[in-house]
C-alpha cells in the first residue's frame, strides 16, 4: 500500500467556494490510467489532474487530466490549478512551468504572488463543422430564436479540445438548461463528434463575455469555469474580427453560485490564431488515499 496525497483548489476565483474546483495528485507515479479514472470519478469534480515525471527533463512534468468519464487531451482550469499547487509545494523552478499533455506542450506562467497563472492553449484555432441551430437550442431547452447567428452559426472548434460554441441573447443565457434526450439525439446525428458534445453558450456584454458550459454526456451537467472553451471562443472572435489581437474578461458559473472570472486573450501567429486564458486560484482541501 502507498499513500497518494491530493490537494484541491478553486480556480478562476480569489475566494474559496467560487470558481471551478480541481483535485491535483502531485506525485502520481505508480497509478495506472484505470485507477486515475476511478479517482476522478470518485472525487466528482469537472477534472482531476495527475502529475508524473516528464518524458523530457527540460519540461516540468507530464500532466494527465481526467474528467468524470474519460481522459482529456487538454483543459484550461486544470493547468492553471496544477501550476498553482506545484508552486505552493515549492516545485516550480522559475515562473514558467511546462506541462506535457496529449494535445501538446502547455506553457504556464505564474503570477508574481503565486496566486495566479495563465496558459497558452497548445494548438491554433481549428474550425470544424456547423451544427443545426434548432438542435443546439433544443439541447439547451431554448427556442431557436434565442440563438444569435449574426457573427457565426453554432459550430465546433478547438484550440486543443473540441467545443460547440453558440451565442445567445443575454436573457436566454440564464434560462438555458440541458435536455439530456436532445443531447443524445444530436450526438447520434453527428457521429464525428464521437459522443463528445460540450456546448459553450455565451452572451456578449460589450467587449466582454458571460458564459455557461454544459457537457452532460461526459458527466458534467454544468461547468463553473471552462478555460479551454473560453480560449477557443477568444480565438474565434479574433478570427472573425480581422483584428491583430484581442483581450477581454469572461464571467462564468454565476448561475451555479460559483462565479468565475477569467482573463482571456487571442493573437495571430505564423501558424494561425492562438489564444490563452488565466486567473487566480485559492487552496481548499488536502487529503490522501492508500492504494
Amino acid at each position: 500500500m502507498r499513500d497518494y496525497q491530493y490537494f484541491t483548489v478553486d480556480v478562476f476565483t480569489d475566494k474559496r467556494f467560487g470558481g471551478n474546483p480541481l483535485a491535483v495528485f502531485p506525485d502520481a507515479a505508480g497509478l495506472d490510467a484505470a485507477t486515475m479514472q476511478a479517482l476522478a470519478a470518485e472525487l466528482n469534480y469537472s477534472e482531476t489532474t495527475f502529475v508524473l515525471p516528464p518524458r523530457d527533463p527540460a519540461n516540468t512534468a507530464q500532466v494527465r487530466i481526467f474528467n468524470r468519464t474519460s481522459e482529456m487531451p487538454f483543459a484550461g482550469h486544470p493547468n492553471v490549478g496544477t501550476a498553482f499547487v506545484l508552486a505552493q509545494l515549492g516545485r516550480a523552478s522559475g515562473n514558467v512551468l511546462r506541462f506535457e499533455e496529449i494535445s501538446g506542450l502547455i506553457a504556464v506562467r505564474l503570477g508574481e504572488n503565486g496566486g495566479a497563472a495563465d496558459i497558452d492553449a497548445p494548438q491554433p484555432l481549428t474550425i470544424k463543422e456547423s451544427l443545426p441551430t434548432k438542435g443546439i437550442a433544443s439541447c439547451l431547452s431554448l427556442g431557436s430564436e434565442s440563438i444569435v447567428a449574426t457573427s457565426h452559426a453554432p459550430l465546433r472548434a478547438s484550440v486543443g479540445v473540441d467545443f460547440v460554441l453558440a451565442e445567445v441573447a443575454g436573457e436566454a443565457l440564464s434560462r438555458a438548461a440541458p435536455d439530456l434526450g436532445a443531447y443524445h439525439r444530436l450526438a447520434a446525428q453527428f457521429p464525428q463528434l464521437e459522443g463528445r458534445l460540450s456546448i459553450f453558450l455565451y452572451a456578449s456584454e460589450g467587449a466582454d463575455v458571460r458564459a455557461r458550459m454544459f457537457a452532460p454526456l461526459a458527466g458534467t451537467w454544468e461547468d463553473p469555469a471552462t478555460g479551454s472553451a473560453n480560449a477557443t471562443l477568444a480565438a474565434l472572435r479574433l478570427q472573425l474580427s480581422g483584428a491583430g489581437e484581442l483581450a477581454y474578461r469572461a464571467v462564468q458559473g454565476v448561475e451555479m453560485g460559483r462565479p468565475s472570472h477569467l482573463s482571456v486573450r487571442a493573437w495571430r501567429s505564423a501558424d494561425g490564431v492562438r489564444a490563452g486564458v488565466g486567473g487566480n486560484c485559492v487552496s481548499v482541501f488536502r487529503g490522501s488515499i492508500s492504494l
